[in-house]
C-alpha cells in the first residue's frame, strides 16, 4: 500500500505541469491529445516488446481496455479544448468535480461501495478546490460548449477509472496501458483527420511541449497512477488526484507568473485535509462478546 500511495503522489506531481503547457495554446487541442498518446505509445511499445512484458489477455479484458483508451483520449481532448475555449481555471475546477462522478457511479454499480470517509472527505476536498480556484470563477462561468466540455470531461474521467479499476483487477499495468494508448492514438487521429487539425507545422516549442506532455504527463504519470489504481480504491484515487489543481496554481505561479492569494493558500490546505479524510482506515466497530466461562465449585 506504500509503494502505491508513493506512485500515486508521484504521478499526480507529473500531471500537474500539463494545464501549464495547455495553457501556452502552442497547439490545437485535439490534435495536441492525439501526440501526447502517440509520442507516449512510441515510448512505451519498444520497452513492452523487447522485454516480453506484453501479457495476452481474455477477450473481454482487451476489449474494455480498448474501450478506457477511446474514453481517456477523449477526455483529455474534450478538456484541451474546454480549457482553450474558455480558462484554465473554470475548466479544472468543472473537470475537477470527477471524485462526485466516480463516487455517484461507484455507489450506483458496483459491489465495493465507497466508505462513508469518501463522503465526508469528497465535499471538504471539492470546497477546497473551489477556494483554491476563487469564487469569482462562478461570477464569469459561460454556459457553452467548453463549460459542456468542462463536465463531460470529469464524467469521462469518472468513467476511466472505475473501468480501469476493474480491468486491472485481472490486467499488468504494461499490458493496460499498452492497449489503451493503441487504441486511444488511433481514435484522435482519426477525430483529428475529420476535424481537419494540423498534424505538423508547429513551431520548435510546440513540438517539445507535446513530448514532455507524452513523456511525463501521460506515460509516466499513468503508469504510476494505473499501478495506484490497481492497488487502491478508484474512489480514493479520484479524490487525491484534486491535489493537481493545487500543484498546477503552484506550477503556474513559478512558470507563468499567475498570482497565487492567501485565500488559494487556505483553499489548498483544506483540498489536502479533504484528501487525508478519504484516506482514514476505519476500525472495525463489532466486537465479538467474550464467551463466559462457567466456573465449577466442588462442595465439601
Amino acid at each position: 500500500m506504500k509503494k502505491a500511495r508513493l506512485a500515486l503522489v508521484i504521478g499526480i506531481v507529473c500531471i500537474s505541469i500539463f494545464p501549464v503547457l495547455v495553457k501556452l495554446n502552442l497547439t490545437p487541442g485535439v490534435i495536441s491529445a492525439f501526440y501526447r498518446m502517440g509520442f507516449s505509445l512510441l515510448l512505451l511499445l519498444p520497452y513492452v516488446l523487447v522485454k516480453k512484458a506484453f501479457k495476452k489477455p481474455s477477450t473481454k479484458g482487451a476489449l474494455l481496455a480498448i474501450l478506457c483508451g477511446i474514453i481517456f483520449g477523449t477526455d483529455v481532448a474534450v478538456w484541451n479544448i474546454a480549457i482553450q475555449g474558455s480558462t484554465a481555471t473554470q475548466a479544472s475546477l468543472l473537470t475537477n468535480l470527477s471524485p462526485v462522478w466516480v463516487g455517484i457511479l461507484a455507489f450506483l454499480f458496483l459491489k465495493d461501495k465507497p466508505k462513508s470517509n469518501f463522503w465526508i472527505g469528497t465535499p471538504v476536498a471539492v470546497f477546497g478546490m473551489i477556494l483554491l480556484v476563487g469564487f469569482k470563477v462562478f461570477k464569469h462561468l459561460d454556459f457553452d460548449l467548453a463549460f459542456t466540455f468542462g463536465i463531460l470531461s470529469g464524467v469521462l474521467y469518472a468513467f476511466y477509472m472505475l473501468i480501469s479499476k476493474h480491468v486491472l483487477k485481472s490486467m499488468d499495468v504494461l499490458t493496460f496501458m499498452t492497449l489503451s494508448l493503441i487504441a486511444s492514438t488511433i481514435h484522435l487521429g482519426l477525430v483529428s483527420y475529420a476535424l481537419n487539425e494540423p498534424f505538423y507545422g508547429f513551431s520548435n516549442t510546440g513540438w517539445l511541449v507535446l513530448v514532455v506532455q507524452a513523456l511525463v504527463c501521460q506515460l509516466l504519470a499513468w503508469l504510476l497512477i494505473s499501478y495506484a489504481t490497481k492497488h487502491m480504491r478508484a474512489t480514493r484515487v479520484s479524490v487525491s488526484l484534486l491535489g493537481q489543481g493545487m500543484l498546477a496554481a503552484l506550477l503556474a505561479w513559478m512558470f507563468i507568473g499567475e498570482q497565487i492569494t492567501i485565500q488559494m493558500v487556505f483553499g489548498g490546505l483544506i483540498l489536502l485535509l479533504g484528501i487525508r479524510i478519504t484516506f482514514i482506515e476505519q476500525p472495525l466497530t463489532r466486537f465479538k462478546a467474550k464467551p463466559h466461562k462457567n466456573k465449577r465449585f466442588k462442595l465439601g
